[in-house]
């Protein structure tokens, strides 16, 4: 069975990821895990507990299939960039982070909720500081 995935429209992959990167979304830079070349993408950083999480509410993504093979990545703000290493949450912890995320920012990934219900649908990553 093919991992589940949800691909945004074209009009959201194109224009609205450059223009979350122009209002200053968070932006995680991994690379490719065939080319190696840099990948951007901007995300929503949830904040729990005294963690950061990166959620994928669309499911298996190329952003969630090149954190997992890197073993660091680069995660932008307009104030500040870091490096990061990236942890998966089990899915048996997953449901509170996703509740939480939901809180947040609803709005905007309803549809990829009702599409994906399943938790196993959505990877979760809690941002690690790497040992560079």
């Amino acid at each position: 069975m093919a991992p589940a995935y949800l691909r945004p429209p074209w009009f959201l992959e194109v224009v609205g990821n450059r223009i979350a990167t122009l209002v200053g979304s968070p932006v995680l830079e991994v690379p490719g895990r065939r080319s190696g070349a840099p990948r951007q993408v901007p995300l929503n950083v949830l904040d729990h507990g005294g963690e950061r999480y990166l959620v994928a509410p669309r499911g298996e993504t190329e952003w969630v299939r090149n954190l997992r093979v890197a073993d660091t990545a680069h995660l932008k703000t307009r104030r500040k960039g870091e490096t990061i290493r990236a942890v998966e949450v089990p899915v048996a912890e997953r449901a509170d982070l996703i509740a939480l995320y939901r809180a947040k920012w609803d709005g905007a990934t309803t549809v990829q909720w009702e599409a994906l219900p399943d938790p196993a649908d959505h990877p979760i990553f809690r941002i690690a500081h790497a040992d560079v």
